[in-house]
């Protein structure tokens, strides 16, 4: 029985931005999954925030110091890596001057929430065990599983926006032109 009652007593003491940030992870997710016409700087919205999101628990929880960033970031160059190597680019096709119609995925969606989940387990797990922030195996595995997260984030971007570059766009005069020469 102390279970539930421990359960919603987390729930019910999580401040309300944190429902916030959820709410907006979730809306981008499903817009993610849609094809859609973007800019570039649009397509980097959703990596940049998942960095912010995982480098400010490292900092606030573990400290730059650590075992934390060397953990991050290998799990960052693993998956970075990947999706240069192995990944397809989202990129259909030129949309207009300076914008990609980008491919629906549900792995975004899945990924923000995969971010938000540790994010929240981390903290509600160091408000009961905060002993457990000074356990090198916990830091280390939480800190790589944000790094494949933002990895993956990263890898996908640089592959997209190299994709997009790629794309051949009309100028006004009706010559063509990359969309490099758009943004």
């Amino acid at each position: 029985m102390r279970k539930p009652v421990m359960l919603q007593q987390i729930l019910i003491k999580t401040p309300l931005y944190v429902w916030a940030i959820l709410a907006f992870l979730v809306y981008r997710g499903v817009l993610a999954a849609r094809e859609r016409d973007v800019t570039l700087t649009r397509m980097a919205i959703v990596p940049v925030v998942m960095l912010v999101l995982a480098l400010h628990a490292i900092a606030t929880q573990f400290g730059m110091a650590s075992v934390a960033m060397p953990a991050w970031l290998l799990g960052a160059a693993v998956l970075t890596l990947q999706r240069l190597a192995f990944g397809r680019s989202c990129v259909l096709a030129a949309a207009g001057a300076g914008r990609v119609r980008l491919r629906g995925s549900w792995t975004p969606l899945a990924l923000m929430l995969a971010v938000f989940s540790i994010k929240y387990v981390l903290a509600v797990v160091l408000v009961i065990l905060p002993e457990m922030a000074g356990q090198a195996i916990f830091v280390a595995t939480v800190c790589g599983l944000l790094g494949l997260c933002n990895g993956y984030f990263l890898g996908q971007l640089v592959r997209d926006i190299a994709s997009a570059r790629r794309i051949p766009h009309e100028q006004s005069n009706g010559v063509p032109s990359t969309i490099a020469d758009a943004v």
